[in-house]
Order: C-alpha cells, then structure tokens, then sequence
C-alpha cells in the first residue's frame, strides 16, 4: 500500500467505483492486544523525542498490513502524521528506494513547503529520492569524480537529516510494507536511518514475510544486523487461535457460526486470518467448506474464477503489471472499452479482489497471495505477451507511468516479454538510472542481465548503442565521438564498478578478470584500457584481502609507460601514487603523483588533477620536504573554496590536518580538523565526519586533552562505516584507555581494532598497532609480549610515511627493556639502534624523539645519564607534546636523584611540573609514578608546574603579549617574526587553553598568574 498526493489526468477509481465495497472484509479488527500494545508504546516514546524502529514480521495473510492500519489509524488520531511506502516486485527485482520515495512524496504532498524548506540546500542529491525537489543530481560529465565514492552514504544522510527535521516539532510515523520484496539499496538506507537516527520524534516500521526468508534470501542479513541493534524492536505475528478464528467468522458473518463451521475452518486455515476470510466468502456464498479444494492455488483462485471474463482479464493485467497498476495504463493495454473497463474493475473489486490503490491512482491486488496465485497461473506465452503490451503502451505514451519509474519498468517488461533486441537498450537506460540514484546495487543487477542479453541482441542493436549514453566509468569513454559504439569491454568496466560499489567485490574481481581474459585471447590489447582493469583488480585484491594489490598495480604502470595523456592514463597513474602513499612512500611516490598532476591537467580532468596534487603533498611530506607538501595541499584547499566538492574537501582538510599532526603542530591540525567539519557542513558523510573526528581526536591525544579526545572518538564511533575507520577509533580510544589508567578499556579497544585490521596491509595501520599492543603488554607486566611486538614491527621496517609511528614505537619498546625485571637483552637493543639510524628525522618532534630514545637505551644498559635526559627535555619543551614532556621531566628527575650530586632541588621542580600536567591531563598511571618517586625521595610536590598548560617557550612569549593586549603585528614586532606567524601561535595558543577569543587566554592567563611567578 502507498500513500501520496499524486495528480492524474484519469479520474481517480475511488470515484469511478462509488458505492462498491473496497475495505477488507472484516469489519471488526480481531486480537493483536499485545501487538498493538506495543505499537502504542512506541508511538509514545516518539512523541518523547526518542526514535523507534520496529520490524514486523509473519508469514503471508497473517495480518501484517492489517495490524500497521489499525496502528496508522490510532496515530494520526493522536497527531502524528503517518505515510506508508511499499516495496515494489516487479519482475525479479525491486524497484530502487521505491518505497522511501513513495513516503517522502506522501510527506511531500502533506507538508508541502515545511518539507521543501527542511530540504532547502540539498535539493539536488534528495531528488534522487524525491524528484519533486528538482533535478536529480548533476548527471552530466563534468561532475564525475572517481575519487568520490560517499555520494551513496551522503544520500543516506540527508535522508535521515531531512527526517529529523520534519519530525523536529511533529511526531512522524513511516511504514515499508513487503519489506521482503526490497531492493538492496532501500535495506542498506532503512539499516542506515536505524542505526544513525537519534533525535527525533519518528517511528520507523517495516514488515516483511517471515515464510519467505530463507537461509539465501537477501534480507536475512538485514535482520540478522537489525537484531543486534538495541534501537529495533521485532514483532513476530503468530496465526489465530481456535477462539479467534470464531470471532472473525463471526464479525465476517454477521451471525455466531455454529463449532463444527468453526471447527473446520480453523483446520483447513490452521489459524491464517487471510485463509479464514477466503474461508469464509465460500461459506457466505453458500459453499460449504468441505466443497473447497484444500489446494492453497485452488483455494485463492475459486473467487476469481466467478469473476466475468472481462474481471478476469483485468486480474491478469493487474498480476503482472507490479504491486500496483496506474487505471491509464490498464486502459491502454486491456483491449477493453471505458465502459467494459469500469464494470470489470467493479466486479473485481466488490468481490474484494482488487482496490483501488490509496493513492487515487490505480489498482492493486487486496492481498498479495491472490496477486501471486493469478501470476502463476498464466501460460509462458500469454506472460511475454502481456508484458510486451504493457512495454509498448508506455514506450507509445511515456506520462503513463511516473517518470522515476519508467525506465526500470520498461527493462524489467521487455525482458520478461523476451525480447532481446528492445530489453538490452532498457535495460542500460535503467542502469544508467540506478546509477544516478546511487543504487548500485540494483544497477550491478540490471548490468548482469545486460551481460546476459549482449550475445542475444541483434548486432544492429548493439553497433547503435554508444558509450556516451551507457558508459562512464572507464573514464576514456569521455573522449569517445558519437560514431563510437559501445563494446563489451565497456559494459565489464561498468559492471565492475557497479559491483564494487553495490558490496559484490568478489563479482567485480572476478569481471575485471574476465575483461582481461577476454583482451589477451583477442590478441589485441588496449593498453590504456588493460592498465585500468588491472589497477580495478589491484583495489579489489586489498579489499578482499588477497594481498597487497601492487602486483597488479605494477601490470598497469608497465601498460602505460610511454602512452599520451588521458583521464584514464591520469586515473591509473593517480592510483598508483595513491598506493604507493599508504603502503610504502619513497621517490617513486612522488614521481608517480606528479605525473599524474600533469596527465590529469593536459586531459582535463580536474577532479582526478586535485586528487593526485594531495597526494603528491603527503608523499612529500612522508619523504622529509614538510613545508613543500603542505603547499601543496594547501593550494588545493585553496583551489576548492566555494566549490560543492565535500569528498575532495574532506580529503584535502583530512590529509593537511594528517601532515600537521606528523609534523607535530597538533594544534593546527586540531583547529583545520574542526575547520572541515564546520566548512563541509550539510554535505559531510558520517564516513567524513568519523574520519576528521578521528583526526581530531589524534590530536587531542598528543595534546594531553584526554577527556575531549574521549568525546570526539564516542562522536566519531557513532557514524564510522568502513572497517580501517572503525579500527582507528578503537585504537585511539585503547591509548587514550592506557593514558588515563583504563587497562580493561584498552584491552577491548585493542581487541577491537585487531579484527578489524585482520586483513589489513597498510603499514600507517599496522604499526601503530603495534605500538598499541607493546604499550599494552608492558601495562599488565607482560614484558617478553612487549619484546615480540618490537621486533615484530623492526623485522618489517618503517617506510617513508611511517616516521611519525616509527619513533614512538622505538623509545616504547627501549623503556620496556628498561622497565623489564630481568636485564636488558643486548641484541634487542642493537636491533632498537639499527632501526633508530635508518629512520629519518625531518621534523623537530622526530629530533626529540630521537634524543628520548637515546637516554632510554641508556636507562636500559643501566646507565645514568643525565646529559641525556636534560637534551630530551630541552627538545621536548620545544614541542606540542604535554604528557609526553611530564614523562621526560619524571625520568628526569629519577636520573637527578640517582645521579650521586645533589641535584634535589631541581629534580623537586621537576616532578612538580611533572605531576602537575599529568593531573591536569587525568594522566594518573604517570602521576601516580611521579607521586611515588616524591615519596620515595622524600620531595614535596607543592611547587607550580613550569608549563601546565602545554604551551611551548615561544606561545608562552606570545601569551604574555597577548596578556598585555598587543595586537599580532606588535608580537610580530617584539619578537622578530611575521604577522602571519604570529597569528599562528595565537591560534594554536587559543586552541590549546580551549577558549575561542583573545581576551579569553589573557584572562586566563592572569587567573593562574602564569607571568606574575615570574616577576
């Protein structure tokens, strides 16, 4: 069933029909107490502000339609406003998103322009779902970006934003009726709203047909996800009991039917109210229930064999036509006069076979069983016939059917007619519009039937289709003329990305395979287009975890060596360096992201251009030249201001906030992390957003904030998608675990990562978990698992990229040899050397991780230095790393006390400063190991931290003039710097004392008296 206000020429069949009965045919609603209890209860909590998701499932003629009619019926008696949208059959599959379109036009056509106005900004990608707000979309070349695969997830966002708004100040119920029936890409958006709506006043249900879910059918993972998600609540609707069933007869009846009727009808139903009800026709039409066939078929058909030829005619039209027929097109394809076309719809419907569809607009069977049972009993030849009938009607008037409709109901008609040479057409105008909506899913399916269809399909059908109509995503198709017909390999590039982006990544290796296979056995390879299918098939490899994918990245740079520009030699290109940049960095990178910048610019293609210019950044970065890469990236930033880019802007704000933070300006990254997430706005993903909340929260890491990096990672894990997303949330929230003293935390945050990093090969990935993992085991006392971990990562090395994990993990790893209850092994700590010599140190954090890592290998040969240690804190006070300079300063001190000279007083101050910032930072592991070194020594730690809010000596200066009200060219002045550097230090000074304003920092700076001390 549908609801919407849709305008039709024909007049609406509600009225052609006045005076027949159309309603079910019990009059009284029977049982569902607790059910509908339920209902009610969750309708109560919605209208607290609290979202409901409730599935309800049970076999066919249960009753499901009917309970959610009573439910529907008490809310709007209660205010709410309350649509349904159902799942179309048609053919094979389902029509895509057709039952969220069907409600937000229900939505539409009662909210009018509140619904408009909630959507305002957005209206382009909403019109994929709900074409009333304009153009879906922009499907015209210039706006494909390979690179930007979140447009489906960002549709699902603004779905379920547009929905929080319009339940803001109403409560909102939305059913999905025959959710069995669903195409993937509604179950994936329903999954989406039921785990990501949290404020509104909405309830969400859905039904579906409990006997039809076998152990293969499509929505049995849906269920089995929904399951563990505590915001769904499931129904499970149970047949009739024996008393029940007598009520119904009775209210079908009208009279109290005498026990042996009831007896019998509660046997040959077994308790299925639909099969009582057709029951029950037989026995008010005189029939008595032992003449009944006990044939299900036979049972639903006796009713629509009494029908009149004509009636019986139309059934079978309406049976094949879809859930719901529009009255025009029946017209048009029934071969019956208005007149003969009214009686028969009549005497269909007052003997409750058909009803008019709730939208005014059409016809549909009462119950879906019935519609099934006359689709069956249609010959092979009277099916293909009637399906070519309703094909030519539509493709003779096309404004017989709803134009989002149109051209998945012309494919799936010309295919069930069997006809080759008009279904391969429809069928790739349907993908090309599935593609559009963002339903991959359902164009990988329509392109599969495409691949089927080919070798069928005249050859003069296919010599005129061109790549320019069907085909975008082998990009060189762009440059194709319009004498170019499209070819087979065109069609296996479509379909492997189809597949890709619909999760069949096994079906898109193994059709990149075949397209490979089928050019070799050719004899005349297309470089250009090998090189692409092969760098497809190097992505599909990593993703399924069958290796690294550079084998076949390697088959596709040899491909294009020495060919001229174009998009697809810019894309490979672009995806190598894209390869090279997260698994091993180096030279090689570099060259590769540069001509890739430069093929991308001779051929126009200017997404792919700033793509590979962010990259080209961060492997500049990764091999030393810092200030060089964030040009780069910054000038694309620039680039992009104003434009409606959110991918690349995501991708560019994400990945100079990534260099900023290697390079230790954590600051900065924090405030560019934040900047995104304010500039992207309504056009961010979750995947967006849970990535630049996780950068955020890297950084509140090192800045010592560990309670707002708990915040951002709780933020973050509400909207992760994709697994690596995920795993760097949980392996955050295990070292922030470790930081605060939440052993148990961390275990489970390190357990979590783990699996989702099982197959994962990158090393930005991997060695940071191993940092995680040696921190961990020297936590719980397990020092020889700290030392397997070590070792583990030294025997894989650190490539270019890696620098910034690489010298954490060593100086970890020197001080559990040093902290071991047994001796230091010499061998490891040779190992730890060899490593530290080989790694690069392009930053000045690198420099001072360098200097922490010698003065622990000391400590680990039982040597006090502390020469050592005071160069490491000379270094570390220079650096954005709070904690980590209260843990130089207590080794500091520990190596002052057992120094020999008496050296008291400066260790004093040094654990004082120590203490301080661990306390401040909820560091209590370390403030409880600075508070037993004091005790041990006998020291008081009353003294005021040096530093106790992270700030360098040079932001200090900068603090102090901003106290005294200097604008940035008098710091500048002062201190023999730029305007633009100092305005710098301001805002990294701002971001550190968490306060938005100038004045803010100044008077907090005079509230802990930070210059006063010094006089």
């Amino acid at each position: 069933m549908t609801t919407g206000v849709i305008a039709v020429v024909a007049p609406d069949p509600r009225d052609m029909l006045d005076g027949v009965q159309t309603q079910s045919l019990s009059p009284v609603f029977i049982g569902r107490d607790a059910e509908l209890t339920r209902l009610a209860s969750a309708l109560s909590a919605a209208h607290g502000g609290r979202p409901q998701m409730v599935l309800i499932g049970g076999e066919a003629g249960v009753g499901k339609t009917r309970l959610t009619e009573e439910f529907l019926a008490a809310a709007r008696a209660g205010g709410a406003v309350a649509v349904v949208g159902a799942c179309v059959e048609i053919g094979a599959d389902g029509l895509p998103f057709a039952p969220v379109s069907t409600a937000l036009r229900a939505l539409y056509g009662a909210l009018g322009a509140e619904l408009t106005a909630a959507a305002a900004g957005q209206e382009a990608d909403l019109a994929r779902l709900l074409p009333e707000l304009g153009v879906p979309g922009t499907a015209g070349r210039a706006a494909r970006d390979p690179h930007d695969e979140d447009g489906r997830v960002r549709l699902f966002e603004l779905t379920a934003r547009l929905l929080e708004r319009l339940a803001a100040d109403r409560t909102l119920v939305v059913v999905v009726e025959d959710l069995h029936w669903a195409d993937r890409s509604t179950r994936e958006l329903l999954a989406y709203l039921f785990r990501s709506l949290q404020r509104a006043r909405l309830v969400v249900a859905a039904t579906y047909r409990a006997d039809d879910i076998h152990r293969r059918h499509p929505l049995r993972p849906f269920l089995a996800e929904t399951d563990r998600l505590r915001t769904v609540e499931r129904i499970e609707l149970s047949r009739f009991s024996h008393d029940e069933v007598r009520r119904q007869l009775a209210a079908i009846l009208a009279v109290e039917p005498e026990d042996a009727v009831v007896d019998k009808v509660f046997a040959r139903s077994d308790g299925n109210p639909f099969f009582v009800e057709e029951l029950a026709c037989g026995i008010r039409g005189g029939c008595a229930t032992a003449g009944i066939s006990a044939s299900l078929r036979d049972l639903l058909l006796v009713r629509v064999e009494a029908l009149s030829d004509d009636a019986q005619r139309v059934a079978k039209f309406v049976a094949e036509g879809g859930n719901t027929v529009e009255y025009r097109l029946l017209a048009a394809i029934c071969g019956l006069g208005e007149d003969q076309l009214i009686d028969a719809l009549r005497g269909a419907v007052g003997a409750n076979i058909l009803l008019p569809d709730n939208s005014g607009d059409g016809y549909r069977f009462r119950h879906s069983l019935v519609r099934e049972a006359v689709g069956d009993d249609l010959l092979p030849g009277e099916r293909s016939r009637i399906n070519r009938r309703y094909a030519e009607a539509i493709e003779a008037d096309p404004s017989l059917v709803r134009a989002d409709e149109r051209a998945t109901r012309l494919a799936t008609y010309w295919y069930a007619a069997h006809d080759p040479a008009k279904a391969l057409p429809a069928v790739l105008r349907a993908s090309v519009e599935a593609r559009h909506r963002h339903a991959y899913a359902e164009q990988f399916r329509l392109l599969e039937r495409a691949l089927e269809l080919w070798d069928e399909a005249p050859g003069e059908v296919r010599a005129a289709l061109r790549p320019l109509d069907y085909a975008e995503a082998y990009p060189s198709c762009e440059t194709c003329d319009a004498a170019t017909p499209l070819s087979f390999l065109d069609l296996l590039a479509e379909i492997t990305v189809a597949a890709r982006l619909g999760a069949e990544p096994e079906r898109a290796y193994a059709m990149a395979k075949r397209a490979l296979r089928q050019m070799e056995r050719q004899g005349t390879v297309d470089p250009l287009r090998a090189a692409w299918f092969w760098s497809q098939r190097s992505r599909l490899t990593e993703d399924l975890g069958r290796g690294d994918g550079w084998e076949e990245l390697s088959r596709a740079r040899e491909l294009v060596r020495g060919l001229p520009p174009s998009a697809a030699h810019a894309e490979v290109m672009a995806m190598i360096a894209g390869w090279i940049a997260v698994h091993k960095s180096g030279s090689d990178g570099v060259a590769a992201a540069g001509r890739a910048v430069e093929l991308a610019r001779l051929a126009g293609a200017r997404d792919t251009e700033l793509h590979a210019r962010v990259t080209l950044g961060l492997l500049q970065a990764d091999g030393g030249d810092i200030e060089g890469g964030l040009a780069e990236v910054e000038e694309v930033r620039r680039l992009l201001a104003g434009e409606p880019s959110p991918g690349l802007v995501a991708r560019t704000y994400g990945n100079l906030s990534s260099v900023l933070e290697g390079a230790g300006r954590s600051a900065e990254a924090l405030r560019l992390s934040r900047e995104a997430r304010t500039l992207i706005g309504e056009g961010m993903v979750h995947t967006t957003r849970s990535w630049l909340l996780t950068n955020e929260a890297e950084s509140l890491y090192a800045l010592g904030r560990f309670p707002e990096a708990a915040v951002a990672l709780s933020e973050a894990r509400c909207s992760a998608e994709r697994p690596f997303l995920r795993a760097g949330i949980e392996m955050y929230t295990a070292f922030v675990g470790l930081a605060v003293g939440d052993t148990e935390g961390a275990v489970r945050g390190h357990a979590a990562a783990a699996e989702l990093l099982r197959y994962d090969t990158q090393p930005q990935h991997l060695i940071p978990m191993r940092a995680l993992a040696l921190e961990l085991a020297v936590a719980q006392g397990r020092f020889q698992d700290a030392r397997r971990e070590l070792l583990a990562a030294v025997d894989v090395g650190f490539p270019a990229g890696t620098t910034r994990f690489g010298w954490p993990l060593l100086v970890a790893g020197a001080a559990a040899e040093a902290d071991s209850p047994g001796p230091a092994a010499p061998e490891v700590l040779r190992r730890i050397r060899g490593a530290a010599e080989e790694l690069p140190r392009p930053t000045s954090l690198c420099a001072a991780y360098a200097l922490l890592l010698a003065a622990e290998l000391a400590r680990a040969e039982g040597r006090v230095e502390v020469s050592l240690w005071a160069a490491a804190e000379a270094a570390f006070v220079q650096q954005e790393r709070p904690v980590r300079l209260a843990e130089v300063r207590y080794r500091y001190a520990e190596a002052l006390l057992g120094c020999g000279a008496d050296r008291r007083a400066d260790a004093a101050g040094l654990l004082a400063a120590a203490h301080g910032t661990a306390s401040a930072a909820g560091a209590a592991p370390l403030a409880d190991r600075v508070t037993r070194l004091a005790q041990r020594a006998r020291l008081a730690l009353t003294q005021a931290p040096a530093n106790p809010l992270g700030l360098t000596a040079r932001e200090r200066e900068v603090l102090r003039l901003v106290a005294d009200g200097r604008t940035n060219r008098q710091i500048a002045e002062e201190l023999f710097i730029s305007p633009k550097t100092a305005s710098v230090h301001v805002s990294n000074i701002l971001a550190k004392l968490s306060v938005s304003t100038r004045g803010e920092a100044a008077a907090l700076s005079h509230r802990l008296q930070l210059f006063a001390a010094a006089g």
